[in-house]
């Protein structure tokens, strides 16, 4: 069962963003990698870990594009027209603090009524490090450089520029706290 849903994940994402979208592809695939790489924390949620990390960019494809905001478009998607598992969706809707970033664009309270945050501080937090630990080439890089190559790549007063700054210290958090449960596992 476990790997039915990554690959169905990855067969969606895949057939949404590789043709149209390699960069975005080539990170979502960086994301994935990692999200396999600490799925040893997440015991029974690993799967849905990088089943997230693997769909977690998916709004960005051009045809799912309603709103323009990523999280909430490929939420939507994922419940619409493949009847997600529920916490799999959330968590694509609001992965890497993206409700801070709904509440710069005005959709704060459309993406907080439609997809409730998830009460899973853990696999938050796994996938807010995969996602902010890759760059978007898919390769790896550190917190401190994924932020400060989203700035430079979205200017730093525009809307991601002012939701990442503002999201910044959680992100760095999460990003702690993963790293900090990792270095505490046995090897």
């Amino acid at each position: 069962m476990a790997d039915l849903i990554t690959k169905w994940a990855t067969q969606v994402a895949e057939s949404e963003l590789a043709a149209e979208l390699p960069r975005r592809w080539a990170h979502t695939q960086g994301v994935a990698k990692r999200a396999i790489e600490v799925r040893r924390l997440l015991g029974g949620n690993s799967d849905r870990l990088v089943a997230a990390a693997t769909l977690h960019d998916v709004g960005y494809a051009p045809r799912l594009a309603v709103t323009g905001f990523h999280p909430l478009d490929g939420a939507r998607f994922l419940r619409d027209e493949h009847g997600a598992d529920e916490r799999l969706v959330r968590l694509v809707a609001n992965h890497s603090f993206a409700l801070l970033e709904a509440e710069e664009r005005g959709l704060r309270d459309e993406l907080a009524s439609e997809f409730p945050l998830l009460d899973d501080p853990l696999l938050v937090d796994a996938l807010v490090y995969c996602d902010m630990t890759t760059t978007p080439d898919g390769g790896r890089t550190s917190v401190q450089e994924r932020i400060a190559e989203i700035i430079s790549r979205y200017g730093a007063d525009s809307v991601v520029g002012r939701f990442i700054r503002r999201a910044a210290p959680e992100i760095l958090s999460s990003v702690q706290r993963i790293e900090a449960a990792l270095a505490a596992q046995p090897r």
